[in-house]
């Protein structure tokens, strides 16, 4: 008597039939399928032994019902993604998902390198400079309400120039009588220290720092000989051609303030009443 060999699940006799081995044990082809087949996805069918089975992300398909979600093209040997469990070729995804460039209104296909700006996309190339018509990548731009510059071209185009050196002023900078100044080209006519930040006056439209404005025009005080400016609230008294500093004006022989009070003029000297009256 022959040894039995039978379908592991079902007990029938495998000879002169077909079967698969699985798990170290025979099984003929329906048990087969019913105790190991995958379901199909898409169809829910039993994906049989017999046919091409094709796997992605815990889900399996028939080879035939791994098609895209839109059009119904086959994915089996196409490149696609996956869009809320649906599946989709390329060409359907960047239809319905991927921006559209701007400028020549073709799609920004994923993995391309892009650029994005106040709510619209460029394709890389596609973002150039509206003067010199350059692509612009990832350098500095300025943009002027639908346009878009790049740095040189913006300056030469746009930009105020400096009174005094002549060149492109991007930023910042300083305003003098209405016009532009470079922070580093508005100085002092006289010492050249930038003026930028700090009180300045003017004579004959040129700008002086207050030192060099008091040691070139000021008058000088009769008692200390350091200039008069009236700077930052600063009193000063006047008689005849003389001047005085507040704090400076003082009795030439006691050195009492005689601001607010009585004096006498003594050829270069200025008496108060007790020294005058003591003469």
């Amino acid at each position: 008597m022959s040894d039995r060999f039978d379908c592991d699940n079902c007990k029938e006799s495998l000879y002169g039939r077909k079967y698969i081995q699985a798990e170290d044990n025979p099984y003929c082809i329906p048990c087969y399928d019913s105790l190991f087949a995958n379901t199909c996805d898409e169809c829910k069918e039993l994906i049989g032994h017999d046919s091409r089975e094709l796997f992605y992300e815990d889900r399996h398909y028939h080879e035939h019902c791994f098609r895209c979600f839109r059009c119904d093209r086959s994915l089996a040997d196409e490149p696609f993604t996956s869009q809320d469990d649906a599946l989709l070729c390329n060409d359907c995804y960047c239809n319905e998902f991927s921006s559209k460039c701007v400028a020549c209104d073709k799609t920004v296909m994923p993995g391309t390198r892009k650029l994005e700006y106040a709510g619209s996309t460029w394709h890389e190339g596609c973002f150039i400079c509206n003067s010199c018509q350059q692509p612009i990548g990832s350098k500095s731009f300025i943009p002027d309400k639908d346009d878009h510059y790049c740095v040189p071209c913006y300056e030469n185009k746009f930009a105020p120039r400096c009174t005094r050196c002549k060149q492109a002023l991007a930023k910042g900078g300083v305003t003098y009588r209405d016009e532009p100044w470079h922070k580093e080209c508005f100085v002092c006519t006289s010492c050249k220290v930038q003026l930028a930040g700090q009180h300045f006056t003017s004579r004959d439209d040129s700008p002086y720092c207050l030192k060099c404005f008091g040691n070139l025009y000021a008058k000088k005080c009769e008692a200390c000989n350091k200039p008069i400016t009236g700077f930052g609230g600063g009193k000063y008294i006047s008689f005849e051609e003389r001047q005085w500093h507040q704090t400076c004006f003082t009795c030439s022989r006691c050195s009492v303030s005689l601001v607010g009070a009585g004096f006498f003029p003594e050829q270069d000297e200025i008496l108060c009443r007790n020294c005058n009256s003591s003469l």
